[in-house]
């Protein structure tokens, strides 16, 4: 469980850098608010969702040590940031949605997640 856990972030990174460059794009190209937009954004929060279901069922089978409380902060805020985004996307009128607030969120949640991993002592990239 430990090791789909600690795999799962490379998924979630990839999908991050797609959500991120896919907002610059829109950004740059003044493209209107897209459904493209919206569906890699809600993989990228499902992949993150995915990892952290992970990392509970890998606490729940007995792995702790002190170190994980910086990880597990990092992770509960990253997940939440994740899901803010989504919200406030979905509670903006559909000829106000930007793509602003998926840049902006997903470089945040990705920040977390890296402060998450350096927490415990291991590399963003490899093990």
């Amino acid at each position: 469980m430990l090791n789909a856990h600690s795999g799962f972030r490379y998924l979630v990174m990839i999908a991050g850098l797609i959500v991120i460059g896919y907002a610059v794009y829109g950004m740059a190209t003044g493209r209107s608010y897209d459904k493209t937009m919206r569906i890699t954004s809600a993989v990228f929060t499902g992949l993150v969702d995915l990892t952290a279901l992970l990392g509970i069922v890998t606490l729940l089978s007995g792995t702790f040590y002190p170190a994980l409380i910086g990880h597990i902060t990092m992770m509960v805020l990253a997940v939440v940031v994740a899901h803010v985004v989504s919200v406030v996307i979905k509670r903006r009128p559909e000829e106000e949605r930007t793509y602003a607030p998926h840049l902006v969120g997903t470089l945040v949640v990705l920040g977390l997640i890296a402060a998450g991993i350096l927490a415990i002592g291991r590399p963003l990239v490899g093990s």
